[in-house]
């Protein structure tokens, strides 16, 4: 059996994997909080010249080798590169992500289903139902968490073609059709505007060095490099698909659903004059308290939101487990089945501490380093793990790798003059920009 994307499925399984819950909840959190559009544009300008570089090389990696992350260092190094097999330690990032992502995962599905009741009418009611759900309900949270694991590990277990594939072929053009209704719906709204203006119409007297290091973040994390994923993807890519055609669209694709979910999101704060800078609060207080004020409308739509976001979230979520699954298959000859149920009982023990370390009778017990297990995890993955397997990309295929077979691979699309630039930001921009990131991250606070 042939167990190969196709060109169709690549593509959608990639772009899946980068368009998550980052897209709808940190990329409208973050615009709020950075001024707006001309942080987008920021964002937009580092997402093509940063983040894509990267992109092509964790491309290049999985497609040169066939094999999983650390096997594709130890393959592709001159000279023997077991070393190099080290770099592959990254792809256990995606886990850590996985393990608190599933944990929002399941409070998107809980308020899927919350659509279908009367919804919390202040924002004080819907505070108070996310502060019950997060702090006090822990059977439903643990059972919601369950849900979101177990929809996952069925889809990668089902293999590439049935379970990846067959998942992104079919909820991917379904989440676009889903936002394109809500984006039609929000046009007729008179926060449409405002919305409009706040993304599209630049003030660049906002911009600080803290813009400029979070849209950075921003666009790492939204286009799903560092752990592994997109070269996993790679690896299991069928002959004939042109990856720089097909990484362009996938780029484009993400940056689009970005700014649709922003249209989205910013016509209904301006509409009920609440403020574009908050964080969870935004989608599951304000947002719920929002689409309660539109009664039967309202909840339709609440319903439709919180499904797209299922959608996004569930087709992300795949992506983070895949490299760790296809690593214990390629290293350790087992069965997809078996990879997988290791790969979830590993999942399934630290987004339990996640959820004990936010409840309030046990968050005392779960805490290190004066944070939550929960905050630990997204730290370490996002602002350690990720960047750092990004950097590791970065300088192995610009430095390590063959240059003439990176050229034999890309430069028939990009032309020698594309190819010279596109290897000039790995080497060189890139590498600097993510140093710059981690630094101000790690030392500084993000300021």
């Amino acid at each position: 059996m042939n167990d190969k994307f196709s060109k169709i499925g690549f593509i959608l399984a990639v772009a899946g994997g980068a368009v998550g819950l980052g897209n709808a909840w940190k990329f409208p959190t973050l615009v709020g909080q950075n001024g707006g559009s001309a942080f987008v544009l920021l964002y937009l300008a580092l997402t093509l010249g940063v983040g894509f570089s990267i992109f092509l090389a964790e491309m290049a990696l999985g497609r040169l080798s066939g094999r999983d992350l650390p096997s594709a260092y130890e393959t592709l190094a001159p000279r023997g590169g077991r070393k190099w097999r080290a770099g592959g330690v990254f792809i256990a990032g995606g886990m850590l992500v996985l393990s608190f992502y599933l944990v929002i995962l399941g409070w998107v599905i809980r308020y899927i289903f919350l659509g279908f009741s009367p919804l919390p009418a202040t924002a004080e009611e819907a505070g108070a139902v996310f502060d019950d759900l997060i702090s006090h309900s822990l059977a439903t949270s643990l059972g919601f968490y369950a849900l979101a694991l177990v929809l996952t590990l069925s889809v990668v277990a089902r293999g590439i073609k049935s379970g990846i594939e067959r998942l992104n072929v079919v909820m991917m053009p379904l989440l676009f059709v889903l936002l394109l209704a809500m984006l039609a719906y929000a046009c007729t709204m008179q926060g449409f505007g405002a919305a409009a203006k706040f993304l599209f119409y630049p003030d660049f007297g906002k911009i600080t060095v803290s813009s400029v290091l979070s849209a950075l973040g921003l666009a790492l994390f939204t286009l799903c490099v560092g752990v592994g994923c997109i070269a996993a993807y790679a690896a299991s890519l069928s002959e004939g698909v042109r990856l720089v055609r097909s990484s362009v669209n996938i780029v484009f694709i993400n940056i689009a659903i970005g700014l649709m979910m922003g249209l989205i999101v910013f016509t209904f704060i301006f509409e009920f004059h609440a403020d574009p800078a908050q964080g969870a609060g935004l989608v599951f207080v304000s947002l719920t308290t929002m689409f309660a004020k539109m009664g039967l409308a309202g909840q339709v739509l609440e319903v439709a939101f919180f499904v797209s976001l299922f959608f996004a979230g569930i087709t992300s979520a795949v992506s983070m487990i895949e490299p760790f699954v296809f690593y214990l298959i390629g290293r350790f000859k087992i069965s997809r089945l078996r990879a997988v149920c290791i790969s979830g009982c590993v999942i399934a023990v630290l987004g339990a501490c996640s959820l004990l370390s936010m409840h309030a009778d046990y968050a005392s017990r779960f805490r290190l380093f004066g944070a939550s297990f929960f905050d630990c995890l997204d730290f370490v993955s996002s602002n350690v793990m990720l960047p750092l397997g990004a950097l590791t990309s970065a300088i192995f295929v610009g430095f390590v790798m063959d240059a003439q077979r990176l050229r034999g691979l890309f430069g028939a699309d990009m032309g020698e003059l594309g190819f010279k630039i596109w290897y000039f930001s790995l080497r060189f921009v890139a590498p600097v920009a993510i140093v710059i990131i981690m630094a101000n991250l790690l030392f500084f606070g993000g300021k």
